[in-house]
């Protein structure tokens, strides 16, 4: 058995402190974004100052591009770095200091109007998102650090089922809130909720115990993100079919951005039941995190990658035939099967590619590639929706989700089932 290097001991040393403080803070994040979901909560906010589809649907696409697209720009940065910690704290306070300003355009909506509201709403989400993106990857970097090899999967689905769990309740009580309280106050109420919250689960963050690497090996010379990427690119054939999948997976979800306005439109859904929903959506995530992370270290991330886009596939059929609201709650259930399939399983297989230096690079390539279609995926989903209708958005999605399930099948393969190929 080989002995463990310096940094491999002192990870072990202060693993049990690290999962709980990190757990802890994805507990509280999900707390916090329970009261100011990107499913319901922001949607429903937009929704009340305007009408359009495609706006609405951009709530979720602007999060999720923003969180994706700085990735592979700040890699190579990210990838000199003997500690990302510090990096890590003050980045993140970008994509937590906007729910403050959400409380104070919901506040002001009154004397503001309609029109200004929206668009310092959407200024805000950018500020959100980008400022998660710069902050993902040295993050999941920090993580990968400081959580083995063996239990990165477990890791992830745990504190995306801690965070789901927290966002359960909170979307609940966020529910209530929306229906109890006059509009705008109630939505200010929820975002202020959530920026507390927010700064509990920065402090907890802040506790991470990240050891120096004094053994990696960094060059002297700086070279250019996307030549490192090229390199990458050209030579590891699996992890380009891996990205096909990540891309294409945005368009077999597409119509998971609409199934909260298709709800509330075609069935006349009330807050409480949007709450519900959520909840509905959250505790499925809570449960398939725990479960899939776990399967996917014991099994391969692959087949939970599968399981999950036939997941997406099942939730677009079933939006499509939907008759009553009780419908929804499979819908979302499944639903956030494959929220958990694209972003948890997806992170933890990432982070199987390559080795410590390259890391960053795999990260930010397999985030950042992805991001035109997070946000084309939705633009195109409200267009389709604000022309002929909601079921054609979702007919798309089941078809997309057909190919996604054969490509990963057929094509891709798990990293760290493979023979090492590269220097």
């Amino acid at each position: 058995m080989l002995s463990l290097t310096t940094l491999e001991k002192n990870v072990r040393e202060n693993l049990k402190h690290n999962v709980i403080v990190n757990l802890w803070d994805g507990g509280l994040f999900g707390m916090a974004l329970g009261f100011a979901s990107f499913s319901t909560v922001l949607p429903l906010f937009v929704a009340s100052m305007t009408h359009s589809a495609l706006i609405i649907g951009l709530v979720p696409a602007i999060h999720s591009v923003g969180w994706q697209l700085p990735q592979l720009f700040t890699a190579s940065h990210v990838s000199r770095l003997r500690k990302y910690k510090r990096t890590v704290l003050m980045t993140t306070i970008h994509e937590r200091i906007p729910f403050l300003g959400f409380a104070i355009v919901a506040l002001l909506l009154p004397a503001i109007g309609l029109q200004a509201g929206l668009v310092l709403t959407f200024i805000l989400l950018i500020w959100q998102g980008l400022g998660g993106g710069f902050t993902a990857n040295s993050w999941t970097s920090m993580i990968s650090k400081i959580i083995p090899a063996e239990s990165r999967g477990t890791f992830f689905g745990f504190q995306g089922a801690i965070a789901n769990l927290f966002v359960s309740g909170s979307a609940i009580a966020a529910g209530y809130l929306l229906n109890y309280l006059a509009s705008p106050i109630n939505f200010a109420a929820c975002f202020f909720i959530a920026s507390i919250f927010f700064v509990i689960s920065w402090f907890a963050l802040s506790l991470t115990r990240e050891p120096e690497d004094t053994e990696k090996i960094i060059p002297e010379e700086k070279t250019h993100f996307w030549d490192d990427s090229k390199i990458i690119l050209s030579r590891d054939i699996n992890f380009k079919w891996f990205l096909s999948t990540r891309f294409l997976s945005q368009f077999a979800t597409m119509g998971f951005s609409f199934y909260i306005i298709y709800a509330l439109r075609r069935f006349n859904m009330d807050a409480v039941t949007a709450g519900f929903l959520t909840a509905t959506l959250t505790f499925s995530q809570t449960i398939a995190n725990a479960s899939m992370g776990w399967l996917g270290d014991k099994w391969g991330h692959r087949s939970m990658l599968i399981f999950g886009a036939i997941a997406a596939l099942a939730s677009s059929i079933l939006a499509w035939a939907a008759t009553s609201i009780a419908w929804f709650y499979p819908i979302f259930l499944l639903a956030g099967i494959a929220n958990v399939s694209i972003w948890t399983i997806g992170m933890a297989m990432t982070v199987s590619f390559g080795n410590e230096s390259e890391r960053p690079l795999y990260i930010g390539l397999s985030q950042t590639l992805t991001a035109p279609a997070t946000i084309f995926a939705p633009l195109l989903g409200g267009f389709i929706v604000d022309a002929v209708g909601f079921i054609p958005t979702f007919l798309i999605s089941i078809a997309v989700a057909v190919i996604t399930i054969l490509i990963l099948i057929f094509m891709v393969k798990d990293p760290r089932k493979q023979l090492p190929r590269f220097a």
